[in-house]
């Protein structure tokens, strides 16, 4: 059984819709046992801020720009966490690499989602990464993360197939609709205690 209500933590730099489809759910009900505390942006023009407003949720800018390297940026972040009792953040086009510091302090508690089916195409530009090496299969990955680049444990995929017809564009446009269902799904089993983590292994359990 689940404890809760867990208390979630949406870090963000851009536009948020991967923010927009978990707050929706909430909304909807579709997650039940969880709260958004806050959304963070290390970007002030993030117009994801504008979204969290729009839902009464508390919108933080902790501008990077701020701090003399990653580690006193990310002690920041994480005093500020601390403060709102967050204990699952989740990380919805965050454009920063976090330090030890962070990670550490929510260990298998860091969500991120990326691009492709890791671990292919692991970092940056992974969509046009699988669409220049020609695969058929691409799709989206939800992690914890870990200390590496793109490498921690596994939560979810969801897979989308490469049409013949397909541009850059329109392959990216359709990972994202998958990303929205998939992060979603994600955060709903963490938050109802599904989620069991052994190692490098993720198990969701019934």
């Amino acid at each position: 059984m689940a404890a809760g209500p867990f208390v979630i933590a949406v870090l963000v730099s851009g536009n948020g819709s991967n923010f927009q489809a978990i707050v929706d759910a909430l909304e909807a009900g579709r997650i039940t046992n969880a709260s958004i505390a806050c959304l963070i942006s290390n970007k002030a023009d993030a117009y994801a801020l504008e979204r969290a407003k729009k839902h009464a949720i508390p919108a933080i800018v902790l501008d990077h720009k701020l701090f003399p390297d990653r580690r006193a940026y990310d002690t920041a972040l994480v005093e500020l966490l601390r403060q709102h009792g967050v204990q699952l953040v989740v990380l919805a086009g965050f454009m920063r690499l976090l330090s030890p510091v962070m990670i550490e302090a929510f260990p298998n508690a860091i969500m991120n989602i990326h691009p492709a089916l890791l671990p292919s195409f692991p970092g940056v530009d992974a969509q046009k990464q699988a669409f220049d090496y020609g695969v058929r299969y691409t799709g989206c990955t939800v992690h914890f993360v870990d200390q590496g680049t793109d490498t921690g444990p596994i939560i979810l995929q969801a897979v989308v197939p490469v049409l013949q017809d397909d541009t850059l564009e329109s392959l990216t446009q359709r990972i994202h609709g998958e990303e929205h269902r998939t992060y979603v799904e994600a955060v709903r089993l963490f938050c109802e205690g599904r989620v069991l983590v052994d190692g490098r292994k993720v198990s969701i359990c019934d």
